[in-house]
């Protein structure tokens, strides 16, 4: 039998027939024909509005019926009007997808149009297998990348989130911190030299162990100048990722050809070692502006290469991890840069009296992303007296460092008034509290008067004194009042015996305090203290610690027994002690 030519009837003829034979209504056909097409159809009406959606176009496109049916499609494509008009099947795009547009006709009578997306059902549900996979693994790197405000941690996680599943080898270089932002590209970025910009490399990552490869380097306080540096090869990938602002790829190459492309010469041998044979560098760009570049390798045999559709997505996550390096970046700065002011301000203690020894110590916290507001301050005044002081701005960053100032020039006005110091704390309270915008802090004051033997104390919610003898650690027990700068005032003042074998000891809260640790647990290990006897004490005869050597000697004691190696907050210490005056002889 030989099938029917094509002309007015045909369709409908081949479908009465096959209605026929199947013994089913036309109509009835139609709609399963159309429902269990595995290509994805849409009928639109001559006004551009939903009037049927098969089930693979629904599956295919997310689209619900109830949710359109009967309302005009939404970013209609151009071409529609236009293939509605003149009859000529155009393409486009439609429901976010590309689609083929030809119109409906019957009759000979325009209805409407007929939108099919092109590639049959299994085609679409492996394309949006890719696109979920693709939204999985971004998902996946953001929740994994950038978990701190360090940026070679942050350097280490995206290294470390490329390795195994997208290569075998990952290198993360990185511009110095302190290179301004200029925009534009790296070369331009790290300054004077265009063609061999400066790096620094922040992180590796290896599926296996290599000899070849550098170890990546260990979190350190100053987190941001670590890492060796490192200075791509002119016409390697990697140069001209940060060259040109964009990734490029180099597959299957010779032994040649990986030696002319890798980026340093540690980078070789690491590539040698994995049998690497593929490329790809991504900068790392954000902003607009340079941070560094990601550069990975995969090993032979382990695929084809670099797909288009590979740097794509691995384009889009090392776009997600330079925002969050550049966060952390900023970050470092900004506490870098609150530090600076902080060390800058918290210069050594002003002279005491030649009767009075004294030696101060300030260790940044181990954590980059906190610097605090400690401070001290040591104000001479007459009749051989010295006052010291102790303290804590509250909060953290440049403003604390800059109200920690204020309070040091504040209490030297204060202080040059001559008052006991509970009254110098209680005019330092009046005074930060008129100014309004400053934080609250704590602070002790210790007025040594040697000449009459006396200690005098007085404290604004500071922790107690330490007072260190050869043999054991006492803490002072001073009245405390409420912090300074919060205007309340009722300070109170207590005295003890200052005595030549005493050192006394003011510290921050640093030195003793620990996360989830009862207060009173702190300041007991305090009070253990105990410091070793060596040396002589002097006229007196008697066995001395630490206190019979340099008072630095002391301060190094103390901190190698209290202070954690990865302290949370900075520690502030300042002693004194009577200074021995030899006899003439």
């Amino acid at each position: 039998m030989r099938p029917e030519s094509a002309g007015d009837g045909s369709t409908d003829s081949l479908l009465a027939a096959a209605s026929a034979a199947l013994r089913v209504e036309r109509d009835a056909l139609v709609g399963a024909l159309l429902g269990q097409l595995p290509v994805a159809v849409a009928v639109l009406d001559g006004e551009l509005r939903w009037r049927y959606l098969n089930p693979p176009f629904q599956q295919v496109t997310g689209v619900s019926p109830t949710a359109v049916l009967g309302r005009p499609a939404e970013d209609a494509d151009r071409a529609l009007p236009r293939v509605l008009a003149d009859g000529r099947p155009r393409s486009g795009t439609f429901a976010g997808r590309p689609a083929d547009f030809r119109r409906l006709e019957v009759d000979g009578a325009p209805v409407g149009l007929l939108v099919v997306l092109p590639g049959g059902v299994d085609t679409h549900r492996a394309e949006l297998a890719r696109v979920r996979a693709r939204y999985a693994l971004l998902e996946a790197g953001s929740e994994r990348i950038g978990t701190t405000l360090d940026p070679d941690t942050t350097c280490a996680e995206l290294a470390a989130f490329t390795v195994p599943g997208s290569a075998d080898l990952a290198l993360v270089d990185v511009l110095p911190l302190d290179t301004p932002d200029t925009g534009g590209t790296a070369a331009t970025a790290a300054g004077g030299d265009r063609t061999h910009p400066r790096l620094r490399r922040a992180a590796t990552a290896c599926g296996k162990d290599l000899p070849g490869l550098p170890a990546p380097p260990d979190p350190l306080p100053a987190a941001p100048t670590g890492g060796p540096a490192v200075r791509h090869r002119p016409g390697s990938v990697t140069a001209r990722a940060l060259a040109e602002g964009r990734p490029v790829a180099a597959n299957l190459l010779s032994a040649e050809e990986l030696a002319a492309l890798v980026p340093d010469r540690a980078a070789l041998s690491a590539c040698r070692a994995a049998g690497v044979d593929c490329l790809l560098a991504v900068p790392l760009i954000a902003r607009g502006r340079p941070l560094g570049v990601l550069t990975l390798a995969r090993a032979h045999g382990s695929s084809l290469g670099f797909t288009d559709e590979d740097t794509e997505l691995l384009t889009a996550l090392a776009g997600r991890a330079a925002l969050t390096l550049d966060h952390a970046r900023r970050y470092a700065r900004s506490q870098n840069t609150a530090l600076e002011l902080q060390r800058a301000l918290l210069a050594e203690p002003g002279s005491p009296h030649p009767n009075l020894e004294l030696a101060s110590r300030y260790l940044p916290s181990g954590i980059t992303s906190v610097v605090g507001g400690d401070w001290y301050e040591t104000v001479r005044l007459p009749f051989g007296r010295t006052l010291l002081a102790m303290g804590d701005v509250m909060g953290h960053g440049v403003e604390a460092a800059v109200d920690m100032s204020n309070y040091r020039s504040t209490l030297r006005y204060v202080a040059a008034m001559d008052l006991p110091p509970h009254r110098i704390l209680c005019q330092l309270d009046t005074l930060i509290a008129e100014q309004g915008n400053a934080r609250p802090a704590t602070c002790v004051l210790a007025l040594a008067d040697p000449a009459r033997s006396r200690w005098t104390f007085a404290s604004a919610g500071h922790l107690p004194p330490a007072l260190l003898t050869p043999h054991t650690t006492e803490l002072i027990a001073v009245p405390t009042g409420p912090p300074l700068g919060t205007g309340v005032g009722g300070y109170e003042q207590t005295t003890m015996e200052l005595r030549a074998d005493h050192a006394l000891l003011l510290y921050t809260d640093g030195l003793v305090e620990r996360r989830g640790e009862d207060i009173d647990v702190s300041l007991a290990r305090l009070s253990a203290l105990r410091l070793p006897a060596e040396g002589p004490l002097g006229a007196e005869g008697p066995l001395r610690s630490a206190l019979g050597s340099s008072l630095d000697s002391l301060l190094d004691a103390t901190l190698a027994a209290l202070a954690p190696e990865d302290a949370e907050d900075d520690i502030a210490l300042l002693v004194a002690r009577v200074r021995h005056r030899t006899s003439p002889s």
